[in-house]
């Protein structure tokens, strides 16, 4: 749904702001409240409070319904980011969590006027009328006006932005861009690279094993949606080359996450690169992917002696004997089958039971995937982390809360396990 709906918008179709924002929740929501038609909901639900509220606005001039929303906007509390601190957290560049949550934080990107490192909302007059409601000649320009909801209910005016413009040495021959209309795909772009400013700057640490809710919106879902949209929606000053730096990205997230977008990728980004080397460099990403989703599975069964020494099973969850970290077993082999680099570099040899014991594959808590030798496994009553029991929901049918273990889809590979 979010991908189309700025596909939609990079060939020409019209998108309402609120639908082109509300599509970066779509990658982080899961079962919580915020798509697209709940924002939108949500819009016109303050809307409606404003017209309860002031029921004479419907007559009056743009100038008077401006500063009038305005001042329902301040004397509701929905003034963006109180706390400066917390300025790129996460979560405030999510229309929908804003939106849903009491305290209404977020970034003030529905404003659209690009001005650098702030950002004001421009009121048009329609078409053939002035601000104050005088009827205007029909070729006359449209009157527009400069509002900062999130800081006052006053106008703001033109010679003050453009002294503030003076005073950060920028060219006069710039200011009409950047005291211009921004369009909603360039609004897009300003959400998404907000979104990996945030989580390069911001990322909060959590103790994954104990923290009783999982970090939201989840980090590596919101820079997934961040790097769609800036390969979907490019701008127009930059070049296939600078684009696709974003593209590597976006395939490694791809293939250890969302392994069933493989579609949406050869439908919607892989035509925008065709021709260039890039689109080679993706076609070849994307054959490894169907080649190894396509290969027959090695049926791995607890019948041999060998495989009846392998202690522990697919969907046993366990802690590092050394490292202390939690994980989950995807998969096991009877004795290490890594080749002889990777055993040198890691030291195999000089473990205590060295490489003829059981490995096992594993997901772990920090969404990592290793390569765990037996006597480094031990088996845990711990409680699952919230970020293990989330990633593990990606790779198992459920958790059996009876047995402490995730039950395994992968009965082809390990009928026994």
């Amino acid at each position: 749904m979010a991908i189309k709906e700025w596909v939609k918008l990079n060939d020409g179709q019209s998108v309402p702001l609120e639908r082109a924002l509300a599509s970066f929740d779509q990658f982080v929501l899961h079962e919580r409240e915020g798509d697209m038609e709940e924002v939108s909901a949500r819009i016109d639900s303050v809307a409606q409070s404003i017209r309860l509220e002031q029921p004479d606005i419907a007559d009056a001039t743009p100038r008077q319904k401006a500063r009038l929303i305005a001042t329902y906007l301040c004397r509701h509390g929905v003034t963006g980011i109180a706390d400066s601190s917390e300025y790129r957290n996460l979560q405030n560049n999510f229309i929908g969590l804003a939106l849903n949550s009491e305290g209404r934080a977020a970034l003030p990107l529905i404003s659209p006027c690009t001005f650098p490192f702030h950002v004001y909302a421009i009121v048009m007059a329609p078409h053939g009328q002035a601000l104050d409601g005088r009827p205007l000649a029909h070729e006359s320009p449209p009157e527009i006006m400069y509002m900062d909801p999130f800081r006052s209910e006053g106008e703001v005016f033109r010679n003050d932005l453009e002294a503030q413009l003076r005073t950060m040495g920028l060219p006069h021959g710039h200011y009409e861009m950047l005291l211009g209309v921004s369009s909603t795909a360039e609004m897009v772009r300003r959400t998404a690279r907000n979104i990996i400013e945030s989580i390069q700057t911001t990322r909060n640490i959590h103790d994954l094993r104990t923290s009783r809710e999982p970090p939201y919106p989840e980090a590596d879902g919101a820079l997934y949606g961040a790097l769609w949209a800036l390969l979907l929606l490019p701008d127009e000053n930059e070049s296939l080359f600078q684009r696709a730096r974003y593209q590597p990205y976006l395939m490694d997230h791809l293939e250890k996450q969302f392994l069933f977008d493989v579609q949406l990728v050869e439908m919607y980004m892989l035509p925008q690169f065709l021709g260039s080397q890039h689109s080679t460099q993706l076609l070849e990403a994307l054959q490894v992917i169907r080649i190894g989703d396509s290969m027959p599975k090695q049926v791995k069964r607890r019948t041999s002696n060998a495989s009846k020494s392998v202690q522990f099973k697919v969907g046993q969850v366990f802690r590092h004997k050394r490292y202390n970290y939690q994980g989950v077993i995807t998969g096991w082999d009877v004795e290490c089958a890594a080749g002889e680099p990777w055993m040198s570099q890691m030291g195999v040899d000089r473990l205590s039971r060295g490489r003829h014991q059981s490995f096992y594959h594993a997901l772990v808590e920090d969404k990592s995937v290793r390569y765990v030798a037996e006597e480094n496994i031990v088996d845990t009553e711990m409680e699952v982390g919230v970020n293990l029991m989330r990633l593990a929901g990606r790779h198992f049918k459920r958790w059996d809360e009876t047995s402490k273990t995730f039950i395994s889809n992968i009965k082809d590979e390990y009928p026994d396990d």
